[in-house]
């Protein structure tokens, strides 16, 4: 590695650290805590290679990269920010940085980076602008330092303005709608409309055109596009073959693999490689772990604001929180935490109240994906493997045993409910129990009855 490389940060271990790697590495570094410093060196002409931090005594590493830009055209800039959030590495791609990595950064990877920055010349300068979006960033729940998140930031940051069709795949609750309202809101669509259809939406000889109206050039998002039936499907083809000019900005989210509907023959070809164009996983919260805490935090902080009281949790409690497996990811840890500022008594939330929460939450995740033909056993016990292979070590709540057979009664007594057109003494029959013992299991388990005639 060759070149010289300034570094800006605040915090004199990341200096040295740096300092010494790249000078292993054959680099010479200036470094510095300041800010108005490293501008003067840019100005100087110093420096084949800048990594800043965000976050300055003297002001802010981002609203600097375009000084640097109009200073030093081509000047590539590495962004290195403790602000985990989807946030910074947008403003990082439009403010035009060579990259954007997240503290705690891991320092192989960053000297890669590095090294192919200096290798190569940065892209044509773009003429940054200001960052409008409607929604308000910091209420965004699209928050994390794992690399799976991060990941996942930067091609947010890459597609937000390209004319390509979005895939937005991922398990209900992890955030899907949030990734592709921001898309819309940070990029130059973001002062048009942004259209949400169901597939409801579509049906009507003046359906897809009335959408199309709808969005103006705009957004046009197909909400679970994995559930819409053929005709649906072929409704959307016909529509996207024939799209005015201006047109919209096409997105679909799905928690189904496309790819495995359409080799079953349950999805259109010419449909799934029209709307994946660039397919974006949005991880789950299993698959991200060491972003619960920060997510169970940015969630009290929000509780706060709406109201709802200061709220922190015990280390014990918030241990509890980070190994429990969410299956309904961040949307259910979301619910679960506003639930806890709302019944916490005091201002530290303790592993008791924690516990007791946790304890009412569904045990098993949802059943996807088995084999054809997989017993009911199997399925279940490959699920509750599962479960407890994601306490990380742990033991999950206490009550489990209740807990599970909860979740599998209410749905068979429902079925058998429906399967007699809602007859209890025929339901009771077929499942072999006593026609007071299905009244009384009806009623604790909350379940609606409606009666009607059923053929079966």
């Amino acid at each position: 590695m060759d070149g010289t490389v300034l570094v800006a940060d605040d915090d004199r271990t990341i200096r040295t650290v740096l300092t010494q790697a790249l000078t292993r590495a054959g680099c010479k570094v200036h470094a510095t805590a300041s800010l108005v410093t490293l501008m003067r060196w840019v100005e100087e002409g110093k420096g084949d290679l800048v990594i800043s931090d965000v976050i300055m005594p003297d002001g802010n590493g981002l609203e600097a990269l375009p000084k640097i830009s109009e200073e030093r055209p081509g000047l590539p800039v590495i962004v290195i920010s403790a602000q985990n959030t989807i946030m910074t590495a947008i403003q990082a791609a439009e403010a035009e940085a060579y990259d954007y990595l997240p503290k705690p950064f891991d320092l192989p990877d960053l000297m890669k980076r590095a090294q192919k920055a200096l290798e190569q010349k940065r892209r044509s300068p773009i003429a940054p602008r200001e960052i409008e979006g409607s929604g308000d960033a910091g209420d965004l729940p699209l928050v994390g330092r794992t690399p799976a998140m991060q990941e996942l930031y930067r091609l947010v940051a890459r597609v937000m303005n390209a004319d390509l069709a979005v895939l937005i795949a991922g398990e209900s609750g992890t955030g899907k709608s949030l990734i592709a309202k921001a898309i819309h809101d940070f990029s130059d669509r973001r002062t048009l409309p942004f259209v949400v259809a169901q597939a409801g939406d579509l049906q009507g000889a003046d359906g897809p055109a009335a959408l199309v109206a709808k969005a103006k050039g705009g957004s046009l998002v197909f909400d679970e596009v994995g559930d819409y039936d053929d005709d649906t499907q072929a409704r959307i083809v016909r529509m996207l073959d024939a799209l005015p000019d201006p047109a919209p900005r096409i997105m679909a989210t799905t928690q189904i693999d496309l790819a495995g509907l359409m080799e079953a023959g349950k999805f259109r070809q010419d449909l799934f490689y029209r709307l994946g164009g660039v397919t974006l996983n949005v991880p789950s919260l299993r698959e991200r772990v060491e972003d619960i805490p920060l997510l169970a935090e940015h969630f009290l902080a929000r509780a706060e604001r709406d109201g709802l009281g200061l709220r922190r949790f015990t280390p014990e409690a918030l241990q509890l929180v980070r190994a429990y497996s969410w299956p309904g990811n961040v949307r259910q840890l979301e619910n679960t935490i506003r639930r806890l500022a709302v019944t916490s008594p005091e201002e530290e939330i303790t592993r008791a109240e924690a516990e007791f929460v946790l304890g009412n939450q569904p045990a098993i995740e949802p059943l996807r994906q088995g084999g054809e033909g997989e017993k009911l056993s199997a399925s279940i016990a490959r699920h509750l493997r599962r479960y407890f292979d994601l306490h990380g070590g742990t033991l999950p709540p206490p009550g489990l045993y209740d807990r599970i057979l909860k979740e599998m009664e209410a749905p068979l007594i429902e079925i058998a409910l429906d399967a007699t057109g809602g007859n209890q003494a025929r339901c009771a029959d077929l499942l072999g129990i006593n026609r007071n013992t299905l009244r009384k299991k009806i009623t604790d388990l909350d379940i609606q009855v409606t009666r009607r005639r059923k053929l079966m």
